[in-house]
Parts: C-alpha cells; structure tokens; sequence
C-alpha cells in the first residue's frame, strides 16, 4: 500500500465499529465528522488500534483521530506517518 485511502479507512471502520444502517460510508463523508456518522470515542479507538496494528505505525492521540475529526484529517495523518516502502 503506497497511499492509505478513504475507501481503506472505510474498511477498517467496518470492521472495528461497524457500520450505521442509516449512514451510507460509501458516499460523500471527506468532510464529516466520525461523531457526525454516528461513531463515539470509543468506536474511534477500535479503529485507531486497527489501522496502527495493520499498518505498523502510531497515530497520535490528537484531534486528527478523534470522533471530532473527519475521513479527510484521518486519511492525511495516515498517509503522513506511513513509511515510503509500505
């Protein structure tokens, strides 16, 4: 994986939190916040240790990765921190 997508993230989200049937996270969601979807701190840690774990790096415990944060500040942040070789 050269670049962490949205549609990667959307797959990790799936599988850590689950998804809302009244949310579609296949549509516009860049721009939304994860509390905004439906997803509290705690779904937001699932994630985050998934995505740390699968992808061998540490986010930071900020608002980028936060239930205040969006897809877009997530993906950003991931993409900053993954090695150039993965």
């Amino acid at each position: 994986m050269a670049t962490f997508t949205q549609a990667d993230l959307v797959g990790y989200i799936r599988q850590a939190a689950g998804e809302d049937e009244g949310f579609d996270l296949d549509g516009d969601i860049a721009d939304i916040t994860f509390a905004d979807m439906g997803y509290d701190s705690i779904a937001m840690v699932e994630v985050t240790l998934l995505v740390e774990r699968e992808l061998g790096i540490g986010l930071p415990e900020d608002d980028k990765a936060s239930k205040n944060s969006t897809p877009k500040q997530f993906v950003e942040l991931v993409n900053e921190l993954l090695p150039a070789s993965i």
